[in-house]
């Protein structure tokens, strides 16, 4: 059913669940795993017109986003999965969906918590919502609350 399975992965409490769900799927249909962390440019805000590309700051995240992705990769493996892992830089919704395309996966696993109130809803938007729009596979949204 599914032979390529990809994870967006952030190490959150919803990406843990997501995780833990893929693991599931991934013993159950003897999948391939992929975890990807999409990393946004680090960009040092100056004012309401823009910012500026910080190379240094760019670099500490990077380490930091990969550490999440390898303690990933890792709880996976501890589980007697194989699993690879890749940071890319970039929006999430298209990061993600090309991913997907590239690797010809069949089923994209993500985190999702519903936030409270409408006001944080409206301001962080949904990746979830957005990426089943754009992907070329199903989209399997685990939910947290």
């Amino acid at each position: 059913m599914y032979k390529r399975i990809l994870l967006a992965y952030d190490g959150s409490v919803p990406g843990q669940r997501a995780l833990l769900d893929c693991h599931e799927i991934a013993q159950w249909s003897h999948s391939e795993l992929t975890l990807i962390a999409v990393m946004p440019l680090a960009l040092t805000a100056i004012g309401p017109e823009g910012g500026v590309y910080d190379e240094s700051l760019q670099e500490s995240e990077k380490n930091r986003y990969q550490a999440i992705l390898d303690a990933g990769v890792r709880r996976l493996a501890d589980a007697g999965l194989s699993a690879r892992g890749e940071v890319v830089i970039g929006d999430a919704v298209n990061e993600i969906a090309n991913c997907a395309h590239r690797i010809e996966a069949d089923l994209i696993v993500v985190g999702h918590k519903h936030l409270d109130g409408w006001a944080a809803r409206w301001w962080r938007g949904s990746v979830s919502k957005a990426l089943i729009e754009h992907a070329p596979c199903s989209v399997l949204v685990v939910i947290t609350h």
